[in-house]
């Protein structure tokens, strides 16, 4: 199994679905049973070997970087710095790629919530990563095994191991579980502009360098105050 030292966690969005919530503090540092998004993201890359995080501010910047300044322990935190522009996700990564280095790196979304049944899913990410077949590995979420999650399903899953597309078909088995091993080679000559990574798996996802593992944990999208209330109610119960 290879070593996967760093990890990104994308935090500069704008949270307007997270709204009222949001209105004085940006999504990752909303909390679900009293711990923020943010922590869970940081503490889950923490556990699996992560020494080096990246995470990206923009809105209530300043507020962010004082709630990073608190923290101990692993993983040491390095801030991307959006304030200027919002760059979504892939320009996000583009925009950290210096701070990120070459090997390949944990990215996560940090409205992305489980908590581990058996071995951690960042772990078997990392078992089945396998770089001379895939450039992105996608965690993938069964949908009747997610909370928060209201869409048709995103890709379906060969027996290769590659994901292909929903497409349009009605539906799709599985969702993005918003964390993927990513090989940061792929963003190199990028633009630095906003995008959105699913630009970057529609080039790759025809050439079969897209992979997918399912994961065994319930997944929880926290995305909204309702889905974030539904979290709460299922980690208490």
């Amino acid at each position: 199994m290879i070593e996967i030292r760093t990890g990104m966690a994308l935090a500069a969005g704008l949270g307007t679905r997270m709204r009222p919530l949001t209105n004085d503090r940006p999504k990752a540092l909303v909390e679900v049973n009293g711990r923020t998004l943010l922590d869970y993201a940081l503490d889950r890359m923490a556990r699996s070997g992560v020494e080096r995080a990246v995470v990206n501010v923009h809105h209530f910047a300043d507020r962010m970087e004082d709630h990073l300044a608190t923290r101990d322990g692993a993983p040491e935190i390095i801030v991307s710095d959006e304030r200027a522009e919002v760059l979504e996700t892939g320009g996000g990564v583009v925009k950290a790629l210096p701070l990120l280095g070459e090997a390949p790196v944990f990215i996560t979304n940090i409205d992305a919530l489980w908590f581990d049944v058996g071995t951690a899913e960042l772990d078997r990410l990392r078992a089945a990563w396998n770089p001379d077949k895939m450039d992105v590995l996608l965690l993938l979420a069964p949908l009747d095994q997610t909370l928060g999650f209201d869409g048709a399903g995103d890709f379906f899953l060969g027996e290769d191991g590659r994901v292909s597309w929903r497409g349009d078909a009605e539906r799709a088995p599985f969702a993005y579980a918003g964390t993927q091993i990513h090989n940061p080679a792929i963003m190199a000559g990028r633009p630095e502009a906003p995008f959105s990574m699913v630009k970057v798996w529609k080039e790759l996802v025809p050439a079969g360098r897209v992979h997918g593992v399912v994961m065994n944990s319930f997944w929880m999208h926290v995305g909204d105050p309702v889905a974030r209330d539904a979290a709460e109610a299922r980690i208490r119960a």
